[in-house]
């Protein structure tokens, strides 16, 4: 297999982020259980997953995330296709969260995803009605993620074990529906001149602060 190169008394070399080689060995020496690839093992795996699902099928990834994802669900506003749409989900997927949920227009942008998508579970909502509703029958608050007037501090907030945590898009951020079906609404303390942050990057943070209160995954 391909591995960067590594200092000589570097226990731990990582492989190349460009993937790994067709399995050393041959078809004799092929692992036989069944997650395994066998196209991937014959030719290589470059996909961008971690170490531990090289040459493993896509429903075999998808399969065993589903065994450990988190309790809470991401949802996004999307009436401009917002680049940075893309981009969220790629966090969800890092993070392990439930299901990412497309507010408004059902295309969104996918370059930011860097194809993590196929390991996500990402759903299409209509509206905030339609958001809303969904989340009432599954028993899940939604949390919003915005510095609007009232909000509560992220790093004072106690994170529900199950929510939807609700993000608008880049510039005009939540709409005034999505703020009024929130049960809170969180800002993210910042001390600089900006007004806000990045979605994604807001995003990011709100995962984040999520998992240092609940996660009992070991990270990967």
């Amino acid at each position: 297999m391909n591995t960067v190169e590594q200092p000589a008394d570097n226990p731990h070399p990582e492989r190349s982020t460009w993937g790994v080689g067709p399995w050393p060995g041959g078809p004799e020496a092929w692992p036989t259980e069944p997650h395994y690839d066998r196209e991937l093992l014959e030719t290589g795996d470059s996909r961008n997953v971690i170490d531990r699902y090289r040459y493993w099928t896509m429903e075999a990834i998808v399969a065993d995330l589903d065994e450990q994802r988190h309790g809470f669900h991401v949802a996004i506003e999307n009436w401009q296709h917002d680049m940075n749409i893309g981009s969220i989900v790629r966090s969800a997927n890092a993070f392990a969260a439930d299901t990412v949920h497309i507010v408004g227009r059902r295309r969104w942008n996918k370059r930011g995803a860097m194809v993590t998508d196929r390991y996500q579970h990402v759903e299409h909502r209509e509206d905030i009605a339609a958001l809303v509703a969904w989340a009432a029958t599954e028993g899940i608050p939604i949390i919003a993620i915005d510095n609007v007037p009232g909000c509560v501090p992220m790093e004072t907030f106690d994170w529900p074990e199950r929510c939807v945590m609700l993000f608008g898009q880049e510039g005009p951020g939540l709409t005034d529906e999505a703020v009024a079906a929130a049960e809170a609404v969180v800002e993210i303390t910042q001390y600089g001149s900006t007004r806000s942050l990045n979605a994604s990057a807001a995003a990011a943070v709100s995962m984040f602060s999520w998992v240092q209160q609940h996660s009992t995954l070991r990270p990967r």
